[in-house]
């Protein structure tokens, strides 16, 4: 499934839109390159669980920024990780497999270590302010949670 953003403020709604679907345990898969908009919709999804959207910012240099709302929120960022053994210190499947929701940028650098069963979204620049977001759910859970994001979201 893919949806157009034609604008950041889009792109903030439609986290919104998919924030109120997600539930404690979900994960969340955010791919792209640089300045595709990755941060800017984990932005909108913390906005929808009540979290100032404004104190949500990459958490590139540090992995892991935590933030408390309706449900609490990890936000990981691995575009700096070498190695995905770096991470398992940091004890992060405490968090992938909480009672929080879990959002990861760069997800391709865990490689072995991803979840099994994931809702991904790949953003991609389409113009200056376009986005084109890619959905892709992998496990019976995320495929009806996708199924609920197509009927609630709309281009």
């Amino acid at each position: 499934m893919k949806k157009l953003s034609k604008s950041v403020s889009s792109t903030l709604r439609i986290g919104r839109s998919i924030s109120r679907l997600l539930k404690p345990g979900d994960i969340v898969l955010l791919s792209g390159s640089l300045g595709a908009g990755k941060t800017v919709l984990a932005k909108g999804i913390a906005q929808g669980l009540g979290i100032n959207k404004d104190k949500v910012v990459s958490p590139s240099f540090v992995l892991l920024r935590a933030y408390k709302g309706k449900h609490p929120l990890h936000h990981f960022d691995f575009y700096r990780l070498k190695i995905p053994a770096d991470i398992l210190a940091l004890g992060y499947e405490e968090y992938f497999y909480s009672e929080g929701i879990t959002v990861i940028e760069w997800p391709e650098r865990l490689k072995f270590l991803l979840p099994k069963e994931f809702l991904k979204i790949k953003l991609s620049a389409k113009a200056a302010n376009s986005r084109v977001l890619e959905f892709i759910a992998r496990g019976a859970g995320y495929k009806r949670l996708l199924g609920k994001i197509n009927e609630n979201i709309r281009d």
